[in-house]
């Protein structure tokens, strides 16, 4: 890969997570404190960026394999999504914020498959390569989330604005990136129109456990992503947004590690690692808090790293290492299908239950010790299921042969 078309690839990956994290762990503060949303309806409204990823990527994700290249159909739903942000900054209840984000999403998710398509087609090493590239989502996300945090604005609709500015931006850029034309040829079945195609993978075993986990961990992740922007708040601690961006360079920090935690680790090891991290930092949030207590809550943000790498990125190189040519889209689409669909769809809404649960009084106070034993004792259950059923820790990654 030539220095141009890296930094090109750097770009596109610095835009999309800007986007992103410009509202994904805003949301549920600005529901509650601008328009009074109860636990419930933070949980259902932050679950629509799950229930897309249940709806659209594996139909993009063909039509990307298939049909269009895959930088065009990024930047038409950029577009899109752009136009949907702006009817969404002027929904004042939150029934309406859940439809137009539910609207939004759809128009979002799908390109989380289509960047990292985009970037592998011009890679011969992804496991090198890809993190590299990567890691420009991290700084991006760290980035905006402390603009959000120094102008204060992590509580009103600005955060939904300076998406939409940005989707602009993006959706204009997304037709100067290279060519990523559809690698699927001959008439299209009802497998590859539902994107099942990629359901061959179930074949290995540890994949399928591998796409278990994957599902299973994403419910304490949402219950993270959801709610610890409010617990953290709640706790007293001061510039929120601008700490929990502590763990975004954490994550730059463990990303740029995984091509040589790949090399003498091996990804079950890898993975153990992310479980177990899981498990201690929702005891960190849990016992954590603003004063003396404080360095606890910083540990559990800077742990995201390992937590987020270890597992979700490296589990994107071992799809596409499992994949075969012909079905990468669909195989990332799959794993991301398992992951913001299943299981943090699942999270999304549970967390705000959970929540509701454990908040009483008036006015209403959370013990959040308590909301966040549940994410730990999950994270606990997946890192025995995975200790003991996943067999896979080859450190150099063969692609397993796809066929229809």
């Amino acid at each position: 890969m030539n220095a141009s078309v890296r930094v090109r690839l750097m770009a596109m990956m610095f835009l999309q997570f800007f986007v992103w994290g410009a509202w994904y762990g805003q949301v549920t503060k600005y529901l509650g404190t601008q328009l009074g949303a109860t636990g419930e309806q933070q949980g259902a409204a932050f679950s629509t960026f799950s229930i897309a990823m249940l709806i659209a990527p594996f139909f993009v994700g063909m039509i990307a394999d298939r049909f269009f290249s895959a930088q065009k159909v990024l930047g038409v739903l950029s577009l899109l999504g752009a136009g949907i942000l702006y009817f969404l900054v002027q929904a004042d209840n939150p029934d309406g914020v859940f439809w137009l984000l539910l609207a939004y999403c759809l128009t979002f998710t799908p390109t989380l498959a289509l960047t990292t398509t985009i970037a592998m087609n011009q890679m011969v090493s992804p496991e090198k390569e890809f993190p590299g590239i990567r890691v420009l989502g991290t700084v991006a996300w760290i980035v905006v989330t402390n603009v959000v945090g120094y102008y204060g604005f992590g509580d009103n609709v600005m955060i939904f604005q300076l998406a939409m500015g940005t989707s602009v931006v993006l959706g204009l850029y997304a037709f100067t990136l290279p060519d990523t034309p559809p690698q699927a040829t001959g008439p299209a079945t009802v497998s590859q129109i539902l994107g099942t195609d990629a359901f061959v993978l179930f074949r290995d075993r540890s994949f399928a456990i591998f796409f278990l986990a994957s599902v299973l961990i994403c419910i304490p992740l949402s219950f993270y992503y959801a709610m610890a922007n409010p617990s953290l708040t709640d706790s007293g601690m001061a510039n929120v947004e601008n700490k929990m961006s502590l763990g975004q360079l954490s994550e730059v920090g463990f990303m740029l590690l995984i091509p040589l935690a790949y090399t003498r680790l091996g990804v079950k090891w890898m993975f153990i690692i992310a479980l177990g991290a899981w498990i201690v930092r929702f005891l960190c949030f849990g016992y954590g808090y603003a004063g003396s207590g404080e360095w606890i809550l910083y540990l559990a943000i800077i742990l995201h790293g390992v937590c987020y790498d270890f597992f979700f990125v490296t589990g994107q190189i071992y799809t596409d290492n499992k994949a075969g040519e012909r079905i990468k889209t669909q195989a990332q689409s799959l794993i991301t299908f398992a992951t913001y669909g299943l299981g943090m769809g699942i999270g999304s809404y549970l967390s705000g239950v959970v929540k509701d649960r454990f908040t009483v009084g008036t006015p209403p106070l959370t013990d959040w010790t308590g909301f966040w034993m549940v994410p730990a004792g999950i994270a606990a259950v997946v890192l025995v299921l995975f200790i003991v059923a996943f067999r896979d820790n080859q450190k150099v990654e063969k692609p397993l042969t796809a066929t229809a």
